[in-house]
């Protein structure tokens, strides 16, 4: 397992997969610069004496759509790699298990996800700061939700999507099934709690973040375990 992560480390670099980890919050950030920075005064006005909150409100209405759009992203990304070098007879020649190929390739997307939730945080705290709102309010732990309780709720379609990616050598299907889902996110959420896309921000704002996140966590460890056995069964080349 570990040649494996450390084989697929080396494979990304130099391929933008890095500069997608950045480009996610860096874009959340710009709009929510554009949001504000334009009309600075009115955003004051409406979120008086809790201007971090504001921030905070008007930013997770993009986390969502940018979060699955990512993941979308950078597995197709991650397995396209395999794909386009035809690399798949030499890496499954190696003495290691085709799971422990599917696993490593979901560790890798879930690490570059997880720089894009740990760097969102950063970049909306320096975007407060900027704007003039007080240091001394800098709500830490809220910044910090802003990205990894809908990380792991978004497990699950990071999982499919990663199954889809690799087990078809066209990105067509998998790519678009993300893109439609991720544009579709913000008008799902008047179907019911239960369905799996509006866990992302339910895990955020709701009376049961914890059980959403715990729930994308779940889901996403049993469709793990399909994707991995079709994976390891299924011809891939």
């Amino acid at each position: 397992m570990m040649r494996v992560i450390a084989s697929d480390w080396l494979k990304i670099r130099g391929r933008g997969v890095w500069l997608l980890a950045l480009l996610g919050p860096l874009g959340v950030m710009a709009i929510q610069a554009l949001n504000f920075g334009l009309r600075l005064d009115y955003m004051k006005s409406i979120y008086a004496g809790h201007l971090w909150e504001g921030l905070l409100e008007q930013t997770m209405q993009f986390v969502p759509m940018t979060l699955l759009l990512g993941s979308t992203l950078i597995c197709s990304l991650i397995a396209g790699i395999e794909h386009q070098t035809g690399a798949w007879k030499q890496l499954l020649a190696l003495p290691v298990s085709r799971i422990s190929v599917f696993v490593s390739k979901l560790l890798l997307a879930l690490l570059l996800l997880s720089v894009s939730c740990l760097l969102l945080p950063v970049f909306l705290a320096a975007l407060g700061l900027l704007l003039g709102f007080p240091a001394v309010e800098l709500p830490v732990i809220d910044l910090l939700r802003t990205g990894f309780p809908s990380f792991a709720a978004a497990l699950p379609f990071t999982a499919l999507q990663l199954w889809l990616s690799l087990v078809s050598r066209n990105q067509s299907l998998a790519v678009s099934v993300g893109v439609i889902t991720a544009i579709m996110s913000p008008f799902l959420t008047s179907l019911p709690e239960w369905v799996p896309t509006n866990w992302v921000y339910y895990a955020w704002s709701g009376p049961g973040r914890p059980g959403f996140a715990g729930a994308g966590i779940a889901l996403g460890l049993l469709l793990l375990i399909p994707g991995a056995v079709h994976f390891g069964r299924k011809d891939v080349s």
